[in-house]
């Protein structure tokens, strides 16, 4: 019969150990310096970078920030890193070309921030702080949508949550605290008002995650640090009568959408409107409600969702509009944004371009407001009309 051999002892690291192990440092990170050279070696090439972050940054700008650093870790360069990795197309709409690692860095590194903020949403940055809206009976005119063209829509809003670092800089513990506390919220939800069900990603396999309209995180996501250890931590909550979905640490730590195959903006809105509102109250509860900034309102990890973070997105069904070409111009003066949907080159999604200087209700308003004039628009153009008179003068 074999027999497992006793450790070998050896008298001088018996003697030692002691000596060596009272010499490490208790967080051996506290110890870690990080190799940098100066502000002007480290500045980046931004020759052929087409986001706000690269129009906007100077070698003087960089200096300022480059030795600051946030209480939870995030430098400047983790802020500027998306940009970097995703540089943009001069022929595409501009993207903001960063991200918040946490809340902190709105208010440290505000000098560079609140340039992308007012070049992206068009909107002053000023000492008011912005009011939201949620009364969604102050939305008028959504009945009026013509069904032979919008065909179906879809309201998002995204959370950030206080005390936690934002998706491109949390770690795996704060990932799952963040999941731990989804779920009591959305239980709170269940027990209330809205049954559902809170599906964690590692446990569906991939049929069940196209039933639920879930992709795999895109390259850009990956690349910029938010789909680390994925699946892990990550969850998609389905209310029963599929009004309402949460996604939890998905792109954001919470990203509500309510979907109608229809044109009803209003009861979309009204879905968003009412479980925003309860799920804040739940999370203040638990002592950490979502993060809001003086100035800027709801912050999240984009700058481009900051204020309201609501998205309005209606589907058209157009074919002689989005060739025409004052389409740009006139999507520019309404304040809008229009791409072809993925699933069908016949239809186009018509969204709002900026989440900040308005209200809930007024985004809301703006984009029923310019759908119907796209659709009218649309309509003079089957009839081989001019639509020069249609176009609205610079909002």
């Amino acid at each position: 019969m074999w027999k497992v051999k006793p450790t070998v002892a050896f008298p001088m690291e018996t003697r030692y150990r002691p000596i060596l192990e009272s010499l490490l440092p208790p967080d051996p990170m506290s110890q870690f310096h990080l190799r940098r050279f100066s502000p002007d070696e480290e500045f980046p090439d931004l020759s052929r970078n087409s986001t706000w972050m690269g129009r906007l940054l100077t070698a003087a700008m960089y200096r300022r920030q480059f030795h600051r650093c946030t209480p939870s870790g995030v430098l400047f360069d983790d802020v500027i890193r998306p940009g970097l990795e995703e540089p943009g197309d001069w022929s595409t709409p501009v993207s903001v070309g960063c991200a918040a690692g946490d809340a902190q860095c709105y208010v440290l590194f505000c000098d560079f921030f609140d340039r992308v903020i007012e070049a992206h949403h068009q909107h002053k940055i000023s000492s008011q702080t912005p009011e939201g809206d949620f009364n969604y009976n102050n939305l008028k005119g959504t009945c009026d949508l013509d069904s032979s063209y919008a065909v179906r829509c879809d309201v998002s809003v995204v959370r950030g949550v206080d005390d936690f670092c934002f998706p491109t800089h949390c770690s795996r513990g704060e990932r799952r605290q963040l999941l731990t506390l989804a779920r009591r919220a959305l239980q709170r939800l269940e027990e209330e008002e809205l049954p559902g069900r809170l599906h964690l990603l590692e446990e569906l396999n991939q049929e069940q995650q196209r039933e639920l309209n879930l992709d795999p995180p895109s390259s850009s996501l990956l690349r910029i640090g938010v789909a680390r250890d994925w699946p892990d931590a990550r969850a998609v909550w389905v209310s029963t009568d599929g009004s309402l979905v949460v996604r939890v640490n998905m792109e954001d730590h919470l990203r509500l959408v309510s979907t109608r195959d229809d044109a009803n903006v209003a009861e979309a809105f009204k879905c968003i409107c009412t479980n925003v509102q309860k799920l804040e109250e739940f999370y203040r509860e638990l002592r950490h409600p979502f993060s809001w900034k003086q100035q800027l309102g709801w912050v999240s990890s984009s700058p481009a969702d900051v204020g309201t973070g609501l998205r309005v997105r209606v589907h058209l069904r157009l074919q002689h509009l989005p060739g025409h070409e004052r389409l740009q111009d006139v999507l520019q003066r309404l304040r809008l944004r229009m791409h072809t949907a993925t699933e069908c080159p016949a239809l186009h999604c018509v969204s709002n371009a900026a989440t900040f200087g308005l209200s809930e209700v007024a985004l809301s308003q703006l984009v029923v407001d310019g759908v119907k004039l796209l659709v009218a628009m649309e309509k003079r153009l089957e009839d081989g009309r001019d639509i020069g008179e249609l176009v609205p003068t610079q909002k």
